[in-house]
């Protein structure tokens, strides 16, 4: 079991690797018109000549682009938008605030919170509340705790 920890680890470690170059792009937002008419203008290309090397009618075009600046196009539309202005979609999904690890780190705090805040409830009813450092400290083992198990448990 601990090998296959180590294993999934080190995938999440390669994952957020590949997402370092990631990460800037997305704080990229994209332009009012949509990334396809404000690339197919800057390329001074006409509705009807991206329909031509697209293969669909006009209307088609202005349709798409209309359904990306609204963040409702298919992804294989917006392939065919890019390929006829001579892009490629880059497709990734990005952590919030910077990493897998992180993410599951943030997870692990939230749920050993709520999982110390119900003993530590009951232990002050009973007068026998924690100094705050110490609890910290049971904070920070409980994650430990959390991060070493299953992932899964972190998103029940």
């Amino acid at each position: 079991m601990a090998t296959r920890s180590r294993f999934k680890n080190l995938a999440l470690d390669q994952l957020d690797d590949a997402m370092t170059a990631l990460r800037k792009s997305a704080e990229v937002p994209r332009p009012p018109k949509g990334w396809a008419r404000s690339i197919r203008e800057a390329l001074g290309m006409s509705l009807g000549q991206l329909a031509r090397r697209v293969g669909v009618s006009r209307e088609t075009i202005a349709t798409l682009e209309r359904s990306e600046a609204r963040g409702t196009i298919t992804l294989a539309s917006l392939e065919k938008l890019a390929r006829g202005l001579g892009c490629r979609v880059t497709y990734a999904l990005v952590p919030e605030g910077g990493s897998l690890e992180g993410l599951r780190r943030k997870r692990a705090q939230e749920v050993a919170r709520k999982e110390l805040e119900r003993v530590s409830h009951s232990m002050r009813l009973e007068a026998q509340g924690l100094a705050p450092e110490r609890e910290r400290r049971q904070l920070e083992r409980q994650v430990q705790a959390l991060l070493a198990e299953n992932p899964r448990r972190l998103w029940e």
